[in-house]
């Protein structure tokens, strides 16, 4: 039940920054529901070896490399994905941004205190 509710929750993130973004587009709310499974399967699967393949930048950078990784999973799950599609890196840049401060807003918001129980 929390898989799924993650992954609307990113679905939702996605949407958000399908309307902040302008290079970031959704063709709708199935692929927007399809991108964030594929987002949080990118995210479990290739993030952490990229993270690891990244730690010298990572630590450089004090931690910032982070969004050049968050960057890179999203174009991923873009080229893996026909629904979703992203203009340029800047543009997987600022939606990367945007999918992690609205995701940890509304995990946040809704699913904090449900941990509480």
């Amino acid at each position: 039940m929390r898989v799924l509710v993650r992954v609307l929750l990113n679905a939702m993130a996605i949407m958000v920054a399908a309307w902040l973004v302008p290079g970031v587009v959704v063709s709708g709310t199935g692929a927007a529901v399809l991108a964030g499974a594929l987002l949080g399967l990118v995210n479990a699967a290739v993030r952490p070896i990229l993270i690891i393949l990244t730690l010298p930048f990572t630590l450089i950078t004090l931690g910032l490399f982070i969004l050049v990784v968050n960057a890179i999973c999203l174009g991923l799950t873009a080229a893996l994905l026909p629904g979703l599609s992203i203009a340029s890196y800047g543009a997987a840049f600022l939606g990367a941004l945007v999918i992690s401060v609205v995701s940890w807003i509304l995990n946040g918001v809704l699913l904090a205190p449900a941990r509480g129980r």
